[in-house]
């Protein structure tokens, strides 16, 4: 054990353990990071999973919160290597009948494609883009009392709807369908409140940035934010895999990077009875199955805009996408399962050899599932992409279990570190003035199990350190977030 006292020891070496660490280092503290394996990254690692040459990210792909981050707008990341690549279109949505709704960065252009709900479309969508530098510290943050609540509020009104109800002012299928995919990403059944946030969030960060990808694989994110870590004098230890509180070394602070059910179990001798039973309280939501291709041909969509984004939603009409989420839910797998696709390679050449590919997909299931998902969800690309099973050399798949085995915060293969519905969208994982602060001063939670939730954004961490610092050290953090 290393017998150095510290500031601050942080636990767990993902995006939000990351950004937690730096906001502490950058303070002026001495801090300590641990990570469990022997490599950092959390759900933004990147490995040849398949064959020699093909680089795929094992969880996160697609970064349209990771460069809107206004956390990580005030790092100099660049600087260490990070560059992320833009594909033409954010996202495809294609239909049986070989059409498809895409996200253009353009609103208007958007909006021009989905017939008579167009202006609805750019109803919905233009004051959110226009009011966003003002919205998103807010929404990407803990509950707290707005800068322009009027912009606060008319987001508040559409986004705590059901994605079900807000998509009944849609008349075409093919912006219903465009909608249900965003929703989706919620991992909940549609029909749930709140859902709404999460499509309008996706798509105004598509309209404003775009959504892409980290050239080299989603490792270089992390990457970067540990060397710049270290660069202001930061400490990170790999292959420490905490299980008590006796392996830390001194700190007067502890933040841990890990969902509800680790920290008692690492913890719970020093957090009280009550807050231990609302931990115990706290909902995991559906897990996922995931697979990585590597292609010998891009994927062969029928529809040509479908091979210019960077990501594709796979489930057609809204009724199916949310049929199927809603059975998942529930515990019950159908057929026909929603695919999240991503294709890097057609963007991103350092992904595969040349003349070849890497694909990345995943679908929601039951929590705790072990079903093999790869077939259906192959029957999935091959309905809009006839051909695809020809072009695929090699797979690697994960079920839900096996998921949680590569991370443990992926408790019963849940990617959000907990369900995000109404009741754990601003008060994960539990009620209290700060949601990042436990029953003991000195120990905090900086995971994607407090707010805002999942993503590669680092508010978490960034959120949870700033509480630590003026609770502990009577520190204020001083640079200020950014959304330009």
């Amino acid at each position: 054990m290393d017998t150095n006292k510290y500031d601050a020891v942080v636990v767990g070496a993902g995006p939000n353990g990351l950004s937690a660490a730096i906001t502490l280092q950058r303070a002026g503290l001495s801090v300590l990071l641990l990570e469990a394996k022997n490599t950092i990254g959390g759900g933004a690692r990147t490995m040849e999973l398949t064959l020699p040459g093909f680089k795929h990210d094992i969880c996160s792909a697609i970064h349209p919160l990771g460069a809107g981050s206004p956390f990580f707008q005030t790092l100099p990341l660049h600087q260490y290597g990070l560059e992320y690549i833009y594909p033409p279109l954010a996202a495809a949505h294609p239909f049986d009948d070989g059409s498809a709704a895409v996200l253009h960065q353009s609103v208007m252009e958007t909006a021009g494609l989905l017939g008579s709900d167009e202006q609805k479309y750019i109803d919905l969508l233009q004051p959110i883009v226009r009011d966003w530098p003002i919205l998103a510290p807010k929404i990407l943050g803990p509950l707290q009392w707005p800068s322009n609540p009027l912009a606060m509020a008319k987001f508040g009104l559409k986004g705590l709807t059901s994605a079900t109800k807000l998509a009944a002012g849609f008349s075409t299928e093919k912006t219903k369908g465009l909608f249900a995919g965003m929703a989706a990403h919620s991992i909940q059944p549609l029909s749930n409140m709140a859902t709404s946030a999460i499509a309008l969030v996706l798509l105004a960060t598509g309209h404003i940035r775009g959504w892409p990808v980290a050239k080299g694989g989603s490792q270089a994110i992390v990457d970067a934010l540990a060397a710049h870590f270290k660069y202001l004098g930061g400490k990170i230890q790999t292959g420490v895999n905490v299980q008590s509180m006796d392996q830390l070394p001194k700190a007067n602070v502890v933040l841990f990077d890990i969902t509800p059910r680790q920290l008692v179990k690492i913890a719970g001798q020093q957090l009280s009875s009550l807050y231990k039973w609302q931990l115990s309280r706290f909902k995991y939501g559906m897990g996922v199955f995931k697979i990585d291709w590597a292609l010998g041909a891009p994927i062969p969509f029928t529809n040509p805009e479908c091979r210019r984004a960077g990501t594709i939603h796979l489930g057609s009409t809204f009724s199916e996408i949310a049929d199927y989420e809603a059975a998942a839910f529930k515990g019950q797998i159908g057929n026909k399962p929603y695919v999240l696709l991503a294709q890097q390679s057609i963007f991103d050449s350092s992904r595969a050899p040349t003349g070849q590919h890497t694909a990345w997909a995943y679908c929601h299931v039951p929590f705790g599932s072990i079903q093999n998902m790869a077939p259906l969800i192959e029957d999935q690309v091959e309905r809009y992409a006839p051909g695809f099973r020809q072009t695929i050399l090699a797979r690697h798949c994960l079920n839900a279990v096996q998921m949680e085995q590569y991370n443990a915060n992926y408790v019963g293969g849940d990617i959000n570190g907990g369900v995000l519905d109404i009741t754990q969208l601003f008060t994960r994982p539990v009620l209290r003035p700060s949601p990042y602060q436990t029953s003991t001063k000195a120990i905090y939670l900086c995971s994607s199990s407090t707010p805002p939730g999942g993503g590669v954004h680092g508010m978490c961490g960034y959120y949870a350190a700033k509480k630590a610092l003026k609770a502990v050290f009577n520190l204020t953090e001083t640079i200020g977030l950014t959304n330009g």
